[in-house]
């Protein structure tokens, strides 16, 4: 008896010592048709780990004229399921002999088609080793992901054997660690599964690992997101917050403001990591909100999958987008009037989830506002017939002869204020999405100053120097002119730029921040600050994703070979275009002779600069002064003050030195003037 245990145990070892291979069919690749493709395994021992015996290697060889429509997985019989390559290789063709393996010197996104050789793979195989029985049927998935080209799988195979697949050493992080568990399950691009999340951070300096303890630790939905970047090997998510019952839960995150829906962003193709951080950072700063955002650096499902951005999604709330609730039941009156929020974007059609503007760009192309809040399942018919036609009014006023008068034209349903800052963001950015995708515009209750508000500001990763396409590398021209190559933004833009008045709001706006947020030394501060933050984590990433000097779309030339040379590039780029936009932004910034022929004739402001009183003369028989306002340049409310008449003298006495805004309310109208307070 004891022999014949000794002989099992000895076979036993035998056959764990030696690799086994099993193969798998072959099957055409069609557009849009995944394939699965078998492979049955048999005779291994009962259970597969990290140290003695488990999953070495899987190859597979592919006859195709796109690689990068492909995307290549494969599913366990324990229901585990690792994606093996996605959109690698670019319009090349061939997989031919391509092994993958955890120990291999070259990351397959590094690689060049054919891909003839062993490769790391861009998931985890160590994930299969996870002491499960091997023997059953393993599913190779071939997905063709576009249209216009087909192939052939020609072989693929499993290799198990006594050097497993393992995951790499993690040393520790300075940057918060978030880890995802999907129990093996594939992030899908919707809807959201369910999955489980820790988020680790230690306030006491020391470097975070996966085992810490975590400061959050809970239940998430979550799913893929992103347009042109769902291509990318390094995928976005969003996801929401749950409880046990998964129902979503407000929750705070690295002590940003408690909510459900968050994001993590995969900066693939932004090899500086920062620059929707760099963006949005600015916008707060200039008192327009943005998405607060925590570095990090994320794990799924034990694997390491680089550097992220952690942030809020953009949604109607006290600490997000501060506007009112608009409830179904809001369909009269002021509480139909607010709050909105609309996106310009892509859209397939006119119905459902967006409408069609009627004016169309310059170029002749349709723009489509989408429904952000409500969402299109939530708004009623009222109110997307409310905010239509608001819009519209808004598009009417602005593409009119008199769109420059104070009275009828854009000024009565814009707040041209939020106008200025977002044109300052996306062409100090020079963002070759700015103005026709991902702009949120957003509308408050009449009662709340219930004019459009631009923001807020959305997907910076194609700016700062990172296009090569429509002018984005060139630190000269205006990008609301060149964005998207065809002159295919709203004609809003061409409007503002040609009236006088906006033009000097506009270089007043940015004279003033050319001292302070958008100088050299605050912007080059904050950008290194950034970097040496990163400085650990930045080594790690581009082991994962070894894209340094690689070109990835739409990168623009010289590619920097070296994380530096990232940021120094950005550095060389802001510092052209500052000296750009200095000599070519329009308008002048001349307070004695800012009022407009238009302006003057309706309304007076004087003396102008003042130090204790400023006097009010409306000249008109019509109209009597209601409410004035007096504003910081950055939208800050200093005092409001209700007044009747014709001509009032209002005391700023307690006002600080310094430049301001002054609304000015009457029956039916509303005026905007600048004041110096000396």
């Amino acid at each position: 008896m004891k022999n014949t245990l000794l002989t099992l145990l000895l076979s036993v070892l035998a056959l764990s010592a030696r690799s086994q291979t099993f193969n798998g069919g072959t099957d055409s690749i069609l557009d849009f048709q995944p394939i699965n493709i078998p492979i049955v395994v048999s005779g291994l021992p009962t259970s597969i780990n990290l140290l003695t015996f488990g999953i070495e290697e899987v190859c597979f060889d592919v006859t195709h004229t796109c690689l990068a429509d492909l995307s290549i997985s494969l599913t366990s019989p324990d229901g585990i399921s690792i994606s093996l390559i996605s959109s690698v290789g670019g319009g090349a063709d061939n997989f031919t002999g391509t092994c993958l393996r955890a120990d291999a010197a070259t990351s397959i996104v590094a690689g060049n088609a054919p891909y003839t050789g062993t490769f790391k793979p861009q998931g985890p195989l160590a994930s299969f080793n996870n002491n499960q029985n091997p023997n059953g049927t393993w599913i190779l998935t071939v997905n063709d992901n576009a249209g216009a080209d087909v192939g052939f799988l020609n072989s693929c195979a499993i290799t198990f054997g006594s050097n497993p697949a393992t995951f790499p050493v993690f040393l520790g992080s300075d940057l918060p660690l978030v880890v995802l568990n999907t129990f093996g399950a594939t992030i899908p691009d919707e809807p959201k599964i369910s999955a489980t999340m820790k988020i680790i951070t230690n306030t006491s300096g020391n470097l975070n690992f996966p085992a810490d303890a975590p400061v959050f630790s809970g239940f998430i939905g979550i799913e893929q997101r992103g347009s042109s970047s769902a291509g990318f090997p390094q995928k976005s998510y969003g996801f929401e917050t749950r409880n046990a019952s998964q129902i979503p839960i407000d929750t705070s995150l690295l002590g940003m403001p408690s909510e459900s829906d968050w994001i993590l962003y995969a900066p693939y193709n932004d090899k500086s990591c920062i620059r929707n951080i760099l963006t949005y950072d600015l916008s707060n700063q200039m008192g327009m909100y943005a998405s607060r955002t925590k570095l990090c650096e994320v794990f799924l499902n034990n694997d390491y999958v680089g550097i992220y951005v952690l942030m809020e999604k953009i949604k109607r709330d006290n600490n997000r987008v501060d506007i009112a609730k608009l409830l179904p039941i809001d369909s009269i009156g002021d509480q139909l009037t607010g709050g909105y929020i609309v996106k310009i974007d892509k859209s397939t059609g006119s119905g459902g989830g967006s409408w069609l503007s009627n004016f169309q760009t310059a170029a002749g192309q349709d723009v489509y506002f989408n429904y952000h809040y409500p969402s299109e399942t939530n708004i009623t018919a009222i109110q997307t017939d409310y905010i239509q036609k608001y819009i519209d009014s808004f598009e009417v006023a602005i593409n009119s002869p008199q769109y420059q008068d104070p009275l009828i034209g854009y000024r009565k349903y814009a707040k041209t204020e939020t106008f200025v800052d977002f044109l300052l963001l996306n062409e100090l950015s020079k963002n070759v999405d700015a103005y026709r995708i991902s702009t949120f515009l957003h509308k408050d209750k009449d009662s709340k100053d219930g004019r459009l508000r631009m923001g807020p500001i959305w997907d910076f990763n194609l700016a700062w120097w990172n296009a090569d396409y429509c002018e984005g590398d060139s630190s000269g021209g205006f990008a609301y002119i060149l964005a998207g190559c065809g002159d295919d933004t709203p004609t809003w833009w061409a409007q503002l730029m040609s009236d006088p008045q906006f033009q000097f709001d506009l270089r007043c706006r940015y004279d003033s921040l050319r001292e302070t947020l958008l100088s050299e030394q605050y912007l080059y501060n904050f950008i290194d600050s950034l970097g040496n933050y990163l400085d650990n984590a930045k080594t790690r990433h581009f082991e994962e994703w070894p894209i340094l000097g690689v070109y990835t779309w739409p990168n623009p030339s010289p590619l920097p070979q070296t994380y530096a040379e990232e940021l120094t590039a950005i550095k060389t780029w802001i510092q052209e275009r500052l000296a750009w936009l200095d000599v070519n932004l329009p308008g002048i910034c001349d307070l004695r002779t800012e009022e407009s022929a238009l302006s003057e004739a309706f309304c007076m402001l004087y003396p102008n600069p003042a130090k204790e009183t400023i006097t009010i003369r409306i000249k008109t028989n019509k109209d009597e002064l209601q409410e004035v306002k007096i504003y910081s340049t950055n939208g800050q409310l200093f005092k409001t003050i209700d007044l009747t008449g014709f001509e009032k003298s209002v005391s700023i006495a307690d006002l600080p030195i310094g430049t301001y805004l002054l609304e000015i309310r009457t029956s039916n109208s509303m005026i905007h003037k600048r004041l110096v307070k000396e």
